[in-house]
């Protein structure tokens, strides 16, 4: 995880993994509205939805934790797409033979 040095200094441990924890729903959450064209912009929605929770951080350094929870969901997300391509692959297999 990407931790910045000044958030470190400003909250403890459990607050920093409920921010980190906080921005990545706000992550996920803007990726799906954005892909049911619910919201036009994911790094604004993630914004507002950390302003509603009241959960004050840095604007500079929000935003590097929110490149950081979109790099770590697209790896996960990754991962999920090549499993299923592999199962699908597999299965494909078993019919055929």
């Amino acid at each position: 995880v990407y931790l910045i040095p000044w958030i470190k200094s400003q909250t403890t441990e459990k607050q920093r993994e409920e921010i980190n924890a906080w921005v990545k729903i706000a992550c996920a959450a803007a990726e799906q509205l954005y892909h049911t064209d619910v919201i036009q912009d994911r790094k604004q929605y993630v914004i507002d939805f950390m302003v509603k929770k009241n959960l004050k951080v840095n604007p500079d350094e929000l935003n590097k934790m929110i490149e950081a929870a979109v790099l770590e969901i697209n790896k996960e997300w990754a991962e999920v797409a090549g499993e299923k391509k592999e199962e699908a692959t597999d299965e494909e297999s078993e019919a055929s033979a």
